[in-house]
């Protein structure tokens, strides 16, 4: 059981909910928290004072007054009005994961919502009611709006309760309207009150819940890289000078100075390391430290603004102690577009260099004596085409990734009459950053693909025997994809691999 509302929410536990559907419940502090924010909104509403969203329109319309029996519609015409996403559904992780986090804001005692708005995002999760979500349509400021508006027409209604208004959730299997599957799951939608639309459809949670995900998987891609590099360098007789401790010392680069150190424990006790003549190797093997260093220096920056980010109070306005309410921006997903963007950067790089491995261990002329292309022996080929194939699927993917890696969150178009002048493109830059991870990924996959092979080549033609780390390691691999002579159907193969990777367990 996860608790929120009593200590920071972590990546690992966004996780658990999201991808492993652990139960959550809501800490009792937090419950107070809520309730008192809740009191506080009834007695800024009571003074009659114009307060943004609350007793005044949105957007352009801020300075349009809403009479008090109106409230409850505002809030509702907020919801109707913004579910306008379009694109493929979103996955049920992140839906998943959105939702935990929005939980988690209003957790926080900031936005003035009634405890059963919380409460009802907390039984959906347990009860798996799991809305659908469009992918495509947000700025990523004022939040992921049609995003949170999507999710919100499942578990609220008005006085008409119309299915149609509902929208689409999946249950128990299947899709069905929200209003079904909430009535299925017997947990009641809820009319909402004043500012609580607001309150629900504002923040750049879909934003930080993609990047919060990206995060938990860029950590372990990182940590296979040293894994794959290893296992490549063993096939490649490679030179292990190059991740000496003290080089790396001399640089002072800390991701740099524990990539090195991986490698070095995955290789020692190897006799196929530095059996060559030659005394250093290309960069693609003896700068591996640096690179992959880079990218997880990279990665530590990211995860302290994502886990930053998903603990933190984003709708607008904020309601504090002394009845004090503030207009500002906590809703704009800057912070999470950079750091997006930045974790774009890194794992195209290490797709990049994974990719140039798995090139050279294909290549005859520089795969150190290997027969070209991985074939079975060198009178095999012609007859036989060998791996030449995984290799073309990696360089795309890279070549793709290198496109998505385009910053996203350097642009930017005004909205809503240019009050909102300056957007955060955020959830695109999420989604792409997401997408380089599913790329690379694969292309992770087929490095340690083509190098157990090879591993398997260079032992037939030299005596020798690999590094404690590496032999764990391609034992992993060869016990569940055993070594093929000729040609075979090596994507059914790779794709086995790759569910591996997928589950964590390389």
């Amino acid at each position: 059981m996860i608790s929120i509302g009593n200590k920071p929410l972590s990546i690992s536990e966004i996780l658990r909910v999201a991808r492993f559907q652990d139960l959550v419940e809501l800490d009792s502090t937090a419950k107070e928290k809520i309730n008192q924010s809740n009191q506080r909104l009834n007695r800024i509403i009571q003074s009659g004072k114009p307060i943004y969203g609350i007793n005044t329109g949105f957007g352009i319309f801020a300075d349009r007054q809403i009479r008090p029996e109106e409230r409850s519609q505002l809030s509702r015409n907020l919801i109707l009005s913004h579910a306008v996403g379009t694109g493929d559904p979103l996955s049920g992780e992140i839906v998943r994961a959105a939702m935990l986090v929005r939980a988690n804001t209003l957790a926080k005692g900031y936005s003035g919502v009634r405890l059963e708005i919380v409460q009802t995002l907390l039984d959906m999760l347990n009860k798996k009611v799991t809305p659908i979500i469009p992918s495509q349509g947000s700025l990523g400021s004022s939040g992921d709006l049609c995003q949170l508006s999507h999710l919100a027409l499942v578990f609220t209604t008005d006085d008409d309760d119309c299915e149609a208004d509902s929208g689409k959730a999946e249950f128990g299997g299947e899709v069905i309207s929200g209003k079904a599957a909430m009535a299925a799951a017997e947990i009641s939608r809820l009319r909402l009150g004043a500012k609580e639309g607001l309150a629900i459809n504002n923040g750049a949670t879909f934003s930080a819940a993609i990047a919060a995900i990206a995060v938990y998987e860029a950590e372990y891609l990182l940590n296979l890289s040293n894994k794959a590099t290893a296992l490549s360098l063993e096939a490649l007789v490679g030179c292990s000078a190059a991740f000496d401790e003290r080089i790396h010392i001399a640089r002072g680069q800390q991701g740099q100075i524990e990539t090195a150190s991986e490698i070095r424990k995955l290789i020692q006790g190897s006799t196929l390391m530095d059996s060559t003549k030659r005394v250093q190797d290309a960069y693609s093997l003896r700068c591996a430290p640096q690179i992959l260093g880079a990218a997880r220096d990279s990665l530590l920056h990211v995860k302290k603004i994502i886990e930053t980010e998903v603990n933190a109070a984003t709708d607008n306005p904020l309601i504090f102690e002394d009845d004090v309410v503030l207009s500002g921006g906590n809703f704009h997903g800057e912070p999470i577009g950079m750091a997006m963007d930045y974790l774009s950067i890194a794992m195209t790089e290490a797709g990049a260099i994974s990719e140039r491995r798995t090139f050279r261990m294909t290549d005859g002329s520089l795969n150190n004596g290997l027969p070209p292309m991985l074939v079975d022996s060198f009178e095999a080929a012609g007859l036989n085409s060998g791996v030449m194939m995984p290799q073309y699927t990696a360089a795309s993917l890279v070549l793709e990734n290198q496109t998505l890696a385009t910053p996203d969150s350097v642009h930017s178009l005004p909205t809503s009459a240019e009050q909102e002048d300056h957007n955060a493109n955020a959830m695109t830059a999420a989604r792409h950053c997401l997408q380089i991870i599913e790329n690379t990924q694969h292309i992770l996959t087929v490095e340690i693909y083509t190098a157990a092979r090879a591993v398997d080549l260079r032992l037939k033609s030299q005596t020798g025997k690999l590094g404690h780390g590496t032999k764990i390691f391609y034992t992993k691999i060869r016990d569940t994809i055993p070594y093929q002579p000729g040609d075979a159907l090596w994507g059914a193969e790779i794709q086995t691999l790759r569910e591996l990777v997928e589950a964590h367990l390389l």
